[in-house]
């Protein structure tokens, strides 16, 4: 296993621009502030205006995103025409504006947001028998706006690991926006590699409570295993399915697809046992490669939904 540190990050690249601009980088608090700003005085008719206008402006100026949008999506959906990529990347960046937008609709206004569910049966018997899960979920479509947020699950207890935002104003106004709604059954961490947050999240899953993770991207400190995405290696945290394994439960993969304006298409995969035998590193490699196949079905099923703004095979 390798430290994530070690690892190829799937955040956006940062460098000189970002401690030139401060908070005017696309990873400052500005751009958060601005569009939550914009969503809550402009009427639900606007936004697409608004998407299309913050679409076209990030498409012009964020080369290296452009690049790492497009050498992604040739890993998953293979080469095309240079005409071609230009869709590609601009349907991603429409996609997210959406998706991001969206969400903070869901923080900050009363606007509905239709959810169908398929594949849950299984779950209210998890929960009915006093057993908790782990959540793995992917940055695909609507995954801000989470799985169990649906009144069908009203009363379950559920603790969202996200990971660290690049700027620490930002972060701070990310987790007031989640306060500020007072849905006392989530509660949101942002240190998922902590020592006193692991045992934390240990604990409410023996208490049969539901952990929600992200099953993609290592965590900054975090451990990883090398797994394949669409045939090439890739830096996977370990978390999830070490987390799984201490407390004997399953791990229930999890995406949540924007299916149309203020809708969303939540699946629910067959829950994944992380084996438990004298080899630990082998039952995690087994379990964390089949979390990643998961994911790679969820991105081939909407790959202009899959928010990877990094090169992750940079050469190939």
């Amino acid at each position: 296993m390798n430290q994530a540190a070690e690892a190829r990050s799937q955040a956006p690249e940062v460098g000189f621009s970002r401690r030139l601009l401060g908070p005017f980088h696309i990873t400052g608090v500005f751009w958060f502030k601005f569009h939550h700003w914009g969503i809550s005085i402009l009427p639900s008719w606007a936004m697409g205006i608004f998407v299309v206008l913050f679409t076209t402006f990030f498409f012009l100026v964020l080369r290296r995103i452009r690049r790492a949008i497009a050498s992604n999506l040739e890993a998953a959906l293979g080469p095309c025409s240079w005409w071609q990529r230009q869709v590609r990347i601009y349907r991603s960046m429409w996609n997210f504006a959406w998706c991001l937008t969206e969400s903070y609709e869901q923080k900050t206004t009363d606007r509905p947001l239709t959810v169908t569910v398929e594949g849950d049966e299984g779950l209210e018997d998890l929960h009915r028998d006093g057993q908790g899960f782990v959540l793995v979920t992917a940055h695909v479509g609507h995954w801000e706006v989470g799985a169990l947020r649906s009144p069908r699950y009203k009363g379950w207890q559920v603790h969202v690991v996200r990971e660290e935002e690049m700027d620490p104003k930002a972060q701070e106004f990310v987790l007031k926006l989640y306060e500020n709604r007072g849905d006392d059954r989530v509660k949101m961490y942002f240190s998922p590699h902590a020592t006193n947050v692991g045992v934390t999240l240990l604990a409410a899953l023996r208490r049969g409570e539901i952990v929600a993770l992200q099953g993609d991207r290592p965590p900054s400190g975090g451990r990883t295993v090398t797994a394949e995405l669409f045939g090439r290696p890739i830096e996977l945290p370990v978390g999830p399915v070490s987390l799984g394994r201490a407390a004997e439960v399953p791990l229930v993969p999890s995406f949540v697809f924007r299916a149309g304006r203020s809708r969303s298409r939540v699946v629910f995969r067959p829950p994944i046992q992380v084996a438990h035998t004298k080899n630990r590193q082998e039952d995690l490699q087994e379990a964390v490669q089949k979390v990643v196949a998961e994911v790679e079905a969820a991105i081939l099923e909407a790959p202009y939904q899959w928010f990877c703004f990094r090169e992750l095979w940079p050469g190939k």
